[in-house]
């Protein structure tokens, strides 16, 4: 059997934390910086994450942890919103993000190209292939295929990230 990954082992404890508390765990990141070993949690909300909510996760996150110690040695906890550029992780966000501006990276390269930018149109009825208008042409990206995405931050239209869709 496989070792579950510190990430994955967090993203099951955490998910539950963040929904009763109404929020969302968006990514997680276990890694090592310096002397110290970092994890790092992002959390959203329909209303935008401020101090408070990321103190009220951090807090409830902790005693989770602490009673659980999936982790070994010592680690410093951070909790953040994801920023404006946040990173598409789930089926759920390719949908609910359907309508922005997002670049999506490739493992392998299609149609010459490991990087697209466009609009979002959202996944096919399958929930296996992202659809993006990249301005020239409609493209259907397979999920798998896909080695990162986010939002692309766009401040000329007065508009705020992810209002589509929430």
């Amino acid at each position: 059997m496989k070792k579950e990954r510190i990430e994955d082992i967090v993203i099951r404890l955490g998910t539950p934390v963040a929904q009763a508390l109404n929020l969302e765990l968006v990514d997680v990141e276990y890694k090592k910086e310096g002397a110290n070993w970092v994890l790092r949690c992002f959390i959203d909300c329909e209303t935008g994450v401020g101090i408070e909510e990321c103190q009220r996760y951090s807090e409830a996150l902790e005693k989770v942890l602490d009673t659980e110690d999936p982790i070994p040695g010592s680690y410093l906890l951070e909790v953040s919103s994801p920023g404006l550029e946040r990173p598409l992780k789930k089926e759920q966000d390719y949908i609910r993000f359907a309508g922005n501006q997002v670049e999506i990276k490739l493992h392998k390269a299609l149609n010459n190209q490991k990087k697209y930018r466009g609009e979002l149109l959202g996944l096919d009825e399958l929930k296996t292939t992202v659809r993006l208008n990249t301005g020239n042409q409609v493209m259907a990206i397979p999920l798998p295929e896909i080695a990162k995405a986010n939002l692309i931050a766009d401040f000329s239209s007065g508009t705020e990230r992810g209002k589509k869709g929430k």
